[in-house]
């Protein structure tokens, strides 16, 4: 099979590998996503050996010469990495460093293993993607206090089951999300702690036999610490998962915010108008507009759950050390990373593309007896038990569907038939404004809470 590259293991084997297996069996169509971590990793290993006299100053200065040097050509020629008949990155980066270098290119896998290496270079990949999501997260977090702002009195009817329940202000729906993408930001701040740690010394599963200082090679490579047990360093990737559990979370939270925007933005609503820039048309109807770029985020949380729940099942059964199953990480966190990450700077766009309707909103906030809550808490000030409270009112409400009118168009004698506690100021009681005001308890409604919430939200985002 002359298309086949050398691979790295061939002394043992005295027959050609079946074309067949060869194309199932390499992993260079994806892993070549590795190719500048792998560098990154290799010249750390490269300073460890000199560091350790198993490399000459010369010897160490050709081999990071060519791994600089490949990383250059890599960049400059876009058919540098469109060779597929290598089995990994990993044989790719090795094979043109012997080329350009000769033997001194042989002796960079010294005391290390295609295990430990793998393991490091996907460490240092997903350190920089986290960095990477911890930037787009903000976008989407200065978006929606960009909009909070931008419509900071607008009045929303909050909803629970999806009806009507009581109003509230349009930024403390906003910030809502916001402390779900601030929880996602701390769970990936968690996940690279995790990550960052080096596995290279490891070898194969025993240990390297080598006098290399790994301390010294994570310093080299800005890991905060290294790995303990050899047997696990190369087999664990728990931060994989870890990664693409924060990236689910990620997704369905923006998956309910995309929810929320499909839903405001149909005509049975009206909240919400986005703009062209961010919607479609349909092929038939031409009255249509879709909100296809929330539908497509919302659709796109099942691939990041399945990017999960795959490394789940390929982790669960293996036994120590590193199994080829392994293989399958690089795909589904690579595919998490891209989905999470298109998702919330598309999630941004539409932000930043979508009119909030004040009139529409605040009409549907005074309409469905949003305030009955509130007078049956003016009933519990004046010494009525809640419980019973909550029956009067629920009686009251009914009186006001019978007569076709919100409550706060009752007359007070018919709100004193039922509740004869009512005095002439529950008008004001059950007012918009004073239900939006007596919510001021910490992470409530009202103006103040909103305004300080929003004040410490955008602190948070320029600090």
């Amino acid at each position: 099979m002359g298309n086949q590259k050398e691979n790295l293991w061939g002394g043992r084997f005295k027959e050609k590998i079946d074309e067949k297996f060869f194309f199932f069996n390499r992993s260079f169509e994806f892993d070549k996503k590795l190719l500048a971590a792998d560098i990154r990793g290799s010249l750390g290993h490269c300073r460890g050996l000199e560091e350790a006299g198993i490399l000459t100053a010369d010897e160490s200065f050709d081999i990071q010469a060519g791994l600089l040097n490949i990383f250059e050509e890599s960049l400059e020629n876009p058919d540098f990495l469109e060779d597929g008949n290598y089995e990994d990155v990993h044989s790719f980066i090795e094979t043109q460093l012997i080329e350009m270098i000769g033997d001194p290119g042989r002796k960079l896998h010294t005391g290390r293993s295609r295990n430990d290496q793998v393991a490091t270079a996907l460490r240092i990949w997903m350190r920089d993607a986290i960095d990477e999501i911890l930037l787009v997260l903000k976008e989407t977090q200065t978006a929606l206090v960009d909009l909070a702002e931008e419509y900071s009195g607008t009045i929303l009817p909050g909803y629970t089951h999806l009806q009507r329940a009581q109003p509230i202000l349009f930024p403390h729906w906003c910030l809502a999300y916001f402390e779900m993408l601030r929880r996602d930001s701390d769970r990936f701040i968690e996940a690279k702690r995790r990550t960052d740690v080096l596995p290279l010394g490891s070898a194969a599963l025993a240990g390297t036999s080598y006098p290399i200082d790994r301390r010294a090679v994570a310093g080299f490579l800005g890991f905060a610490e290294i790995s303990r047990n050899s047997l696990d360093a190369v087999s664990d990737r728990d931060f994989c998962a870890d990664f693409a559990y924060a990236a689910s979370l990620t997704m369905t939270h923006l998956s309910r915010l995309a929810e929320d925007v499909i839903l405001y933005s149909g005509t049975e609503f009206g909240f919400f108008t986005l703009s062209d820039r961010v919607s479609t048309g349909s092929s038939i109807m031409p009255q249509k507009k879709n909100p296809d770029s929330m539908e497509l985020v919302r659709g796109k949380s099942g691939r990041v759950f399945g990017d999960l729940l795959s490394l789940l099942t390929m982790l669960k059964g293996l036994p120590l050390a590193y199994n080829k199953d392994m293989q399958e990480d690089k795909e589904a966190v690579f595919d998490a990373d891209q989905t999470v990450t298109d998702s919330l700077e598309i999630t941004s766009i539409v932000l930043r593309n979508l009119t909030v309707d004040a009139r529409k909103t605040g009409q549907a906030a005074t309409h469905g007896y949003l305030n009955a809550t509130e007078l049956a808490d003016y009933l519990a000030r004046r010494g009525v038990s809640f419980r019973t409270a909550h029956e009067t009112v629920g009686q009251i409400v009914l009186r006001a569907i019978e007569l076709g009118v919100e409550l706060e168009e009752l007359s007070l004698d018919e709100m004193q038939k039922l509740g004869p506690e009512i005095e002439p100021d529950v008008f004001e009681a059950i007012s918009l404004e004073q239900t939006l005001g007596s919510k001021n308890a910490a992470g409530g409604t009202s103006h103040q809470q909103v305004e300080a919430a929003l004040a410490e939200a955008r602190e948070f985002l320029e600090g």
